[in-house]
This record gives C-alpha cells, sequence and structure tokens, in this order.
C-alpha cells in the first residue's frame, strides 16, 4: 500500500508550527539580532486549519450499513391476548389455535452510520471495526457522492479496526498517515466524519492526554481529545495541522450520548500497523508473553526490589507460554525487551506483540533487586483462556483461616485433576467476602506456593507463615491454578 502520500509544501510551511509560527522580523538589542516568534492572526490561524479541510475532505467518505433482519418466534395474532375475543370464538378450538400458535415472523433490518477515510488511492479504507461488525452489507459514499458496495471487509476486534476495499473507484485521493507517538497535549488537530448523518463535518479542539485505557476494547492506548465527535463520527480520521492522520475516532465519554467534551481515538500507529497485516493476510497475528501484568507502584515496589514507576511487574505466568519457556516468575520486574523500554502494562502490551514470531529477543528486568537477563522466543496468541474452579459437589472439608480470610486444605489427586494442575500443595477452598484474602484476589482453586519467602508445602506452613506475617505491612503471597503462576499482596484490611 501506498501509505505515505503528501501533500504540497505551501501547507507544510503554513501550518506545521500549529499556532506560533517563527517569523522572520527581528529586533536590535544591544547590538545582536535576535529571532522573535510571530503570533499569527486570526486570519492566517483559520486558513491552516481550512487548507487542512481542503485536502483532506476528498479522503473522507460516510458509510452505512445494513444488517437483514432473522426469523423470530413470537405468539399467536394477538400475543396470548385473547381477552377482547367473544366467548364464542375464544372457546373454539380452531380460532384458539389460530389465536395462540407461535408464529414465525422476520425481525426488521437494522441500519447503521458511521465514518472512515482512503489510505490507498486504489480504494482501500480504514475505519472502525463496530462500524461494520455483524453488518450483512456496506456501502460506502465519496464526497462526490458516488457509492460502492464493500466487497472485501477484514476486522480486528482486538483494537476496533476494519479495512474495506471498494472496486470499480480509480485514483481516489488519499490521506497520509503521521506518527501518533509524536502527538502530545495541546497539539491542534481536526476531526472529520457524517455525525448524525451529515456527511464530511469538520471540528477542531487539542489533544488532550494519551494512553488512555477505557475498558472499550481488548488493545487500548486511547489518544484523547475535546474535538467534537458524536454518533456518526466513528471511524473518521483525527488529523493533526500537517494534514497527517493521528488517529481513529472511536469513542465518546457522555453522560447524554452526544459530545460531552471527551472523545477517544484508536493512534495510527497501531492502527497502521494491524491495518498492513489485515490487507496482505486477512487476520492479525500477535506475539504474546503469556502473563498478566501491572504497574509497579509504590505499595509493592520495595518487596519487588523496584522503584515506582519504573517497568511493568509480572503478576502471573501461564504454564507452558513464552513467559515460562524463557524463566519468567511472578514477581520480576520487566524493563525493557527487545532494547524497548516499558513502564507501564500497555507500553509493554504494544511492544511485545508486535515481535516477530518464532524469533529470540532480549528482555531485562529486576528479580529481587537483582539484575535479570533472559531470552524470549516470541510465540502466536492463542484466540482463547480458561480457567478452572472447584465445583460444590467436590469441595473437600478445609481448615479455616480467620485472619486472612480463607479456608485451605491438602491439594488430593482428585482435586488436583479437576482443576488441571499437577503435583502436590496447599489449595484454596474458600475465600470469604469482604476479607484480606478477597481484596488481594486469592480465588478458589489457587494453590499457595510461597508466602512472603517461606515456601510452604503443609496446612501447618501456612498457618504459621499467616501467623508470623506482618499483614499491616502486607505480605506476597505466590500461588498457582490452571491460568499458570502469579503473585498477590495479602494486607490487612484493619486500619
Amino acid at each position: 500500500m501506498n501509505l505515505l502520500s503528501r501533500f504540497g509544501s505551501s501547507l507544510a510551511t503554513l501550518s506545521a508550527g500549529a499556532i506560533v509560527a517563527v517569523a522572520s522580523m527581528q529586533y536590535a538589542e544591544h547590538s545582536q539580532a535576535v529571532a522573535v516568534p510571530r503570533v499569527l492572526t486570526p486570519g492566517e490561524f483559520s486558513m491552516a486549519f481550512r487548507e487542512v479541510a481542503t485536502q483532506s475532505l476528498p479522503a473522507i467518505v460516510s458509510i452505512r450499513t445494513l444488517s437483514k433482519g432473522g426469523a423470530m418466534e413470537t405468539g399467536g395474532l394477538l400475543n396470548g391476548d385473547d381477552s377482547a375475543i367473544p366467548d364464542f370464538f375464544r372457546n373454539d378450538p380452531r380460532f384458539k389455535e389460530m389465536l395462540k400458535a407461535p408464529r414465525q415472523q422476520k425481525a426488521p433490518p437494522q441500519r447503521g452510520m458511521g465514518s472512515g477515510f482512503v489510505i490507498d488511492s486504489s480504494g482501500i479504507i480504514m475505519t472502525n471495526n463496530h462500524v461494520v461488525d455483524g453488518a450483512d452489507e456496506v456501502i460506502v459514499t465519496l464526497q462526490n457522492g458516488k457509492e460502492y458496495v464493500a466487497k472485501d471487509i477484514k476486522t480486528d476486534p482486538r483494537t476496533d479496526v476494519a479495512i474495506l476495499r471498494i472496486e470499480g473507484a480509480k485514483d481516489l485521493a488519499a490521506l497520509p498517515l503521521g506518527d501518533s507517538d509524536t502527538a502530545q497535549p495541546g497539539d491542534w488537530v481536526m476531526a472529520i466524519g457524517s455525525p448524525f448523518g451529515l456527511d464530511t463535518s469538520v471540528t477542531a479542539g487539542i489533544v488532550s492526554g494519551k494512553g488512555r485505557g477505557m475498558g472499550i476494547t481488548e488493545r487500548e492506548d486511547f489518544i484523547q481529545t475535546d474535538a467534537a465527535v458524536n454518533p456518526g463520527n466513528s471511524g473518521g480520521p483525527l488529523i493533526n495541522l500537517r494534514g497527517e492522520v493521528i488517529g481513529i475516532n472511536t469513542a465518546i465519554s457522555s453522560r447524554s450520548g452526544g459530545y460531552d467534551g471527551v472523545s477517544f481515538a484508536i493512534p495510527v500507529n497501531m492502527a497502521q500497523w494491524v491495518g498492513k497485516q489485515l490487507v496482505a493476510n486477512g487476520q492479525v497475528k500477535r506475539a504474546y508473553l503469556g502473563t498478566s501484568i501491572g504497574p509497579v507502584v509504590e505499595s509493592i515496589a520495595l518487596k519487588l526490589g523496584a522503584k515506582a514507576g519504573e517497568g511493568v511487574v509480572i503478576q502471573m505466568v501461564k504454564p507452558n507460554s513464552p513467559a515460562a519457556k524463557a524463566g519468567l516468575e511472578p514477581g520480576d520486574v520487566v524493563l525493557s525487551i527487545n532494547g524497548v523500554s516499558v513502564n507501564d502494562p500497555r507500553s509493554l502490551q504494544s511492544a511485545v506483540e508486535r515481535l516477530e514470531i518464532g524469533k529470540s529477543y532480549p528482555l531485562v528486568g529486576k528479580r529481587q533487586g537483582k539484575d535479570l537477563n533472559l531470552s524470549v522466543t516470541a510465540e502466536e496468541m492463542p484466540t482463547d483462556f480458561t480457567r478452572s474452579q472447584i465445583s460444590q459437589a467436590e469441595k473437600p472439608k478445609s481448615e479455616a483461616l480467620d485472619n486472612v480470610g480463607i479456608a485451605i486444605d491438602r491439594l488430593t489427586p482428585k482435586i488436583a485433576k479437576q482443576l488441571g494442575l499437577e503435583g502436590e500443595g496447599i489449595v484454596v477452598t474458600e475465600v470469604a467476602e469482604d476479607s484480606a484474602a478477597a481484596a488481594a484476589g486469592i480465588k478458589v482453586g489457587d494453590v499457595i506456593e510461597k508466602i512472603g519467602d517461606k515456601v510452604v508445602g503443609q496446612t501447618k506452613d501456612v498457618k504459621e507463615a499467616f501467623a508470623n506475617a506482618d499483614l499491616q505491612e502486607g505480605v506476597i503471597v505466590h500461588l498457582r491454578n490452571a491460568d499458570g503462576k502469579r503473585f498477590v499482596i495479602l494486607k490487612s484490611l484493619d486500619e
């Protein structure tokens, strides 16, 4: 794909500096010439937005979707209510059957709308997965009014990115994709799309924040903006004042259902990586570690021998995963992978999933304050993960530990088989609601391996370790289950 077409030099010259341009005017002070920035006049500032809009609009498309209704079963003619029918008819078996028998009825078709933008002149369009998800027909309307039915639709629900291809269109205007990593809060941006069906509407604002995660998609690193975005804008571009796409407008945070000043866009660097794979292969292949991860917060940093805010802590390691094969353990702190520094879970996730499947990469971190250097071989991410639980019928008799809110027992072969586990140990059979254990994330079916620095193999070991631990300060508890190994910080709930 040709994803790097550029605008004319006059636009770059006019607007590359956003609101402040460096002017050539100088003044004399102490016999020395000093360059002084000149603030753009309102007319010049307006012209910068006008030029970007003029260059961008031909590449914006409106998207309409149609989902054909399927068969649905309803009640009889009166949906079971025959009170208005005279007794003569109501009691006649022939009419009674007709009035009350379920009937097959076709559900009405569902229509949707959204936006998109051309990224290749041959007819390749980028939009959101949720704009086209479940549609039986996707109609793309160009700015000149021509309509095309999308013939090739590839989607990635994990990031909410979709690629459409239309046939018969030639030499389309395409938007250049910028570098979303360089966008910073305060940068001016424009959102273009079809809010409420109002085709190619332009709104403006600034980048309000980066690295947002709202629980909307599985892979999130949203750009936040205050550019007005409303229903119908989804899939349209967020554009900087160089005329480059830096994001795909995706969601709003709203109490009213409309624009409340907080909108979110998928970073174009993520979308471009996904889009290239969708165009080439029709699907996205991601590498994975096989861990659950979290930030290195101050409350656990000292216990891990790490610094707060530096790196990402490994909370759980799945068995037979790339992380397990590399030797990663719960409580390890990852500082970099493949030379890329990571300081939060999203940055590690982003760095890992783009690794080339089958290749090995260096991982640098800390383990109990000591340097850790491992080699991780990238593997393709599985599609699903499951977790087993102890059924009530198989729950063994347990020994309660009221001070932490759990009950424990020896891991029998029968229970181990049910949980998908191997070996022996001490299994958690009950977790009291509103207990310290529940707050820490300990679950039924977890096997306790270590409490603080003490390895536990008997129920008495667990009791002694918890009795000697400073629960006001908190203690690290190492656990394993069918999902793998992890650790939690168990801390007393007493004030």
